[in-house]
């Protein structure tokens, strides 16, 4: 539910009785991931999706009842060939889901609604949900934070509650979001066997983009769309504004190289260098290609792209790291207009993020979503 976290909250704060349907296991070729939430409030107002319209209604239904008794659902739904008008997916797969209530007075919605005010402020969160195990707990949360003490509405089962917050906490440290399970494996205080849906929220991953040019701008505003937290750094002040760039979430004026030795980058970060000029783009790609980050892409024609690397070489960067260099930046669109290029260079990077191929679809075999544990080690600005 953490995808929706924003309107949640909203109604939180304003007191509204509401039911949220979660997806909590995913079989097959399915739209939607788990942690993916659709919530239902008792004026009926909808938000978020769970299956991208084919099991809506039956859902909603569902989320109405919750609310009117008080008591959570787990139900399933996958594709009958049997019923073509039966409530399914149509794309083959199963999906899991669970309502849970949340009503003014549940010992949950304390719970809920810190584990919201986290995700909006961006702060690094796992929110973990009872799945299957004692009627009692089905669908009572504990959330997990790096910097306070676990909270739950798990009081009643202190072994589920300590066994729960371990597994969280080291989703939380691994940016994981997993189905686990604790207890019940006949030791002393271990608890029932009880499922968990943990849903890892981390901060935004930063996209840095260098160069304060016209496709700069539109890769500033594709950035934020997918969900990262954007700066624009160019060493021009002229150029490197607020009005030109009100899309970017921190502009910096300095030279390139010099920026990214002084900021902080991780394994999620994607630098995205649009600059195009040896004496900004050298002393910058001979660092970036050495630090632990996701994505290094530059910016140029082909004739370019040998003569940077050229110049990099004799600077004295090894192959291998010449090989981590994504240029000329984006995929093969056939892009002119700068958001056509923002596309293909968004496109490339969501590809590597999510394991995928690049190519097209139709008459392909791979999946069309694939599984966080499909792709490569270290995917770009995964948190799940």
């Amino acid at each position: 539910m953490l995808d929706i976290a924003t309107e949640l909250h909203g109604w939180t704060e304003q007191d509204r009785d509401f039911a949220v349907a979660t997806v909590v296991a995913v079989s097959g070729s399915a739209p939607r991931r788990p942690g993916a939430a659709l919530a239902v409030d008792a004026g009926g107002t909808v938000i978020g999706s769970v299956s991208g319209g084919c099991v809506e209604g039956a859902v909603y239904d569902l989320c109405r009842q919750a609310i009117e008794d008080g008591h959570p659902v787990r139900e399933r739904f996958g594709y009958s060939d049997d019923d073509a008008f039966a409530v399914g997916l149509t794309c083959g797969g199963v999906i899991d889901i669970l309502v849970t209530p949340v009503r003014r007075g549940d010992p949950a919605r304390p719970v809920l609604a810190a584990a919201l005010a986290a995700a909006i402020r961006g702060e690094a969160a796992a929110l973990a949900l009872v799945t299957e195990g004692p009627a009692e707990l089905l669908g009572l949360p504990l959330l997990v934070r790096t910097d306070a003490p676990a909270t739950s509405a798990l009081g009643a089962q202190p072994a589920v509650e300590r066994a729960a917050a371990g597994q969280a906490a080291a989703l939380l440290d691994a940016g994981r979001t997993a189905h686990v399970t604790v207890g019940g494996d006949g030791s002393p205080g271990c608890g029932p066997r009880t499922g968990l849906l943990v849903v890892a929220n981390l901060p935004a991953p930063r996209m840095i983009v260098f160069g304060a040019i016209d496709f700069a701008s539109a890769l500033v505003r594709i950035g934020r769309f997918l969900g990262y937290h954007v700066t624009l750094c160019d060493a021009r002040p002229v150029f490197a504004t607020a009005a030109r760039f009100p899309d970017a979430d921190e502009i910096v004026v300095d030279w390139p190289h010099r920026y990214l030795e002084r900021t902080e980058t991780d394994a999620r970060t994607v630098l995205c260098v649009l600059t195009h000029d040896a004496k900004f783009d050298i002393p910058l790609l001979r660092l970036a290609l050495t630090l632990p980050v996701a994505y290094v892409g530059a910016m140029g024609s082909r004739r370019t792209h040998l003569d940077r690397n050229a110049r990099l070489r004799e600077a004295g960067l090894p192959e291998t790291a010449l090989a981590r260099l994504r240029s000329p930046i984006g995929l093969d669109l056939g892009a002119h207009s700068p958001e056509e290029t923002a596309l293909s260079i968004a496109a490339e990077i969501v590809a590597l993020r999510r394991g995928g191929t690049g190519v097209p679809l139709r008459g392909a075999h791979t999946p069309i979503h694939h599984d966080e544990a499909d792709g490569p080690e270290g995917r770009v600005g995964s948190a799940a």
